[in-house]
């Protein structure tokens, strides 16, 4: 299809001896907000890194706008408009706000393009605009946050990969960041591959999800679908039916129906 923007096929990426997704499959289409759902170590930010090139495949493929970016540098894949938001913010901290989100558009040639992008990461941000001169690494962590990706956005991106954007913030926070996620989608049609263990906000936020285990896709579907699951609503939404309630969590096998 010519809407799809991202597509992975029967990808495995291992660290070592230890294999961290196997024969992963999936596809994020044009403006749409794609979210992969999964525990601590399912291998969620190893999908990431693969795709950015941070880690190399050892089987299958990936296009990005129907071109072959398997095992690209890094570098590269920017340049063809795919920016990371890794796990942990990752900011220049030794750098002011303002030079971080510079660093964004390096790679950009078009200085009014780049002045109207950094407005429009202020209007998404205030205190950004507020602590412009500031050191980075003086920011707290939903700053942080913010900035790495506003840094993002600066790159002027047609897909943007977002790792645990909610890790370490308060609910309200994370309300406040997911928001904004979705304004930068809906506003500027920038597709979003999301990778969150928080499943409730995420599921709300996007379009279609993937569930992932053990480094398998178990199930995939609309997110309003996905909410209705009853595996999803037990593992991932802490929901339970009152017929099971005395039973024990860990005795109950998923059956991804």
């Amino acid at each position: 299809m010519t809407d799809v923007v991202l597509q992975l096929l029967n990808v495995e990426s291992a660290y070592g001896p230890i294999k961290a997704i196997r024969g992963v499959s999936l596809k994020v289409r044009q403006g749409e907000i794609v979210t992969v759902l999964g525990s601590n170590g399912a291998g969620k930010t190893t999908i990431l890194k693969t795709i950015s090139g941070i880690i190399d495949p050892r089987k299958g493929s990936i296009e990005f706008q129907g071109k072959d970016i398997t095992a690209k540098d890094p570098a590269h894949i920017v340049q063809q408009g795919l920016s990371h938001v890794p796990e942990g913010r990752e900011v220049f901290p030794l750098l002011s706000v303002r030079d971080n989100l510079l660093m964004g558009a390096y790679t950009r040639k078009d200085r009014d393009g780049v002045a109207r992008d950094m407005e429009s990461v202020y209007a998404y941000f205030p205190i950004l605009r507020e602590r412009a001169t500031q050191d980075a690494g003086l920011l707290s962590g939903g700053q942080q946050q913010m900035l790495a990706i506003s840094r993002a956005i600066m790159a002027a991106p047609h897909l943007i990969l977002l790792d645990e954007p909610s890790l370490g913030l308060s609910p309200k926070l994370t309300k406040e960041i997911f928001e904004i996620v979705v304004r930068i989608n809906r506003e500027r049609g920038t597709t979003i591959l999301l990778v969150e263990q928080n499943a409730n906000m995420a599921l709300n936020a996007s379009d279609h999800g993937y569930v992932l285990e053990n480094g398998r896709i178990v199930m995939e579907d609309t997110c309003e679908r996905l909410r209705e699951k009853e595996d999803i609503k037990e593992f991932y939404l802490g929901v339970k039916d009152d017929g099971v309630r005395g039973e024990r969590r860990w005795k109950k096998k998923k059956t991804w129906r």
